[in-house]
């Protein structure tokens, strides 16, 4: 069942999980305690809610969110309220889930406790540990300011405004270099994501774009797709890469 639209409203894709008096511990121990509200966190959370067992689980947003559908919020082809929706919403029918909006910043194991980072700590029987994962450069950080990922809200929502703004940027400039630099998109990985990005901002400057522009050709645009491996999708069979290539 889709959320309200007043639910997804609650979506708060700015906050920091709130301090909640440093040095406190809960009293009572929760049978488990799920980090993450991915799709791990959440339908571990679910089945073992459903089976009687209590469950704590802990997530530093307040949304679960639909990462196969961030490269679509990333080229303007869908709003950020229609892939996240807030946790509580999706887990309102099982009470004996509760679910806490907070930061996990360690795990003390030989005392069972989940560490938050305002000081906090909560105890636990069984810990499951769902956070998922980030990009990775290959030990050179300092490329993400000028090349981010895309696993989160914001990053989808940056990319989005990166490219249009490289598009608003081309319409001005005058340079024929600059301008093909400018409607030139660069895409590292050619996993799920990176062809499904690489096509849809071809679709975007191919046929979305080109009647709202006077001074450029988005035709004209250039995706890049760089991959090391030997084809792309390479976690596909290899007709369904060669057929994508």
């Amino acid at each position: 069942k889709s959320p309200t639209r007043q639910s997804r409203n609650m979506i708060d894709t700015e906050a920091e999980a709130p301090s909640t008096g440093a040095g406190e511990t809960s009293s009572a121990a929760a049978a488990v305690v799920v980090v993450g509200a991915g799709f791990g966190g959440l339908e571990a959370a679910k089945h073992l809610g459903k089976a009687g067992i209590g469950v704590t689980l802990i997530d530093r947003r307040n949304h679960h969110l639909f990462q196969p559908l961030l490269y679509q919020v990333a080229t303007a082809s869908l709003a950020t309220s229609e892939i996240a929706w807030p946790i509580r919403y999706l887990l309102r029918g099982r009470k004996e889930v509760t679910t806490l909006f907070a930061n996990v910043s360690g795990v003390d194991a030989a005392g069972k406790r989940v560490l938050l980072d305002d000081g906090d700590a909560l105890p636990y029987d069984t810990l499951v540990l769902a956070t998922g994962a980030r990009h990775a450069y290959f030990g050179h950080d300092e490329w993400e300011p000028f090349a981010p990922g895309l696993k989160t809200l914001e990053d989808a929502t940056t990319l989005r405004r990166r490219i249009l703004v490289a598009f608003e940027r081309a319409e001005r400039e005058t340079d024929p270099a600059k301008r093909a630099a400018l409607l030139t998109f660069v895409i590292i990985g050619a996993g799920p994501t990176g062809v499904e990005m690489a096509g849809t901002i071809a679709d975007l400057a191919k046929d979305t774009l080109p009647p709202d522009f006077r001074n450029i050709d988005t035709h004209k645009t250039r995706v890049v797709l760089v991959e090391a491996g030997p084809r792309v999708l390479a976690g596909f069979p290899e007709d369904l890469s060669a057929y994508a290539q």
